[in-house]
């Protein structure tokens, strides 16, 4: 049996930044549902304080589109997906902590 399997991505400059307006094209969804990530902590302009004036960094990119997946995919609610990628970072740091202090010298 022959399965495609189509991976998509975004190349990014860890030093980009995003209007509000990019990250919706890229994530192709409303500027109303990119607010309401906002809204719910889930990503955070780095500077602005309109909405006319956001920017993003180049990793909300990465964070909005978990959280949409999240949504699509296994259907957690907003509050929900927020709780998940907050519980996701803690995992990442301990596992940064762990390897640090199995590996100091590295």
């Amino acid at each position: 049996m022959n399965t495609k399997m189509v991976l998509t991505g975004h190349i990014l400059e860890e030093t980009s930044e995003l209007s509000l307006s990019e990250l919706c094209k890229r994530c192709q969804i409303s500027a109303e549902s990119m607010i309401e990530l906002v809204e719910h902590g889930i990503i955070s302009p780095c500077h602005g304080q309109a909405i006319s004036q956001w920017r993003f960094h180049s990793s909300s990119l990465v964070r909005a589109d978990k959280a949409l997946r999240l949504n699509r995919d296994l259907e957690v609610n907003l509050a929900g997906t927020a709780l998940v990628l907050e519980l996701l970072d803690e995992i990442n740091i301990l596992r940064t902590h762990l390897q640090r202090v199995d590996y100091p010298d590295t």
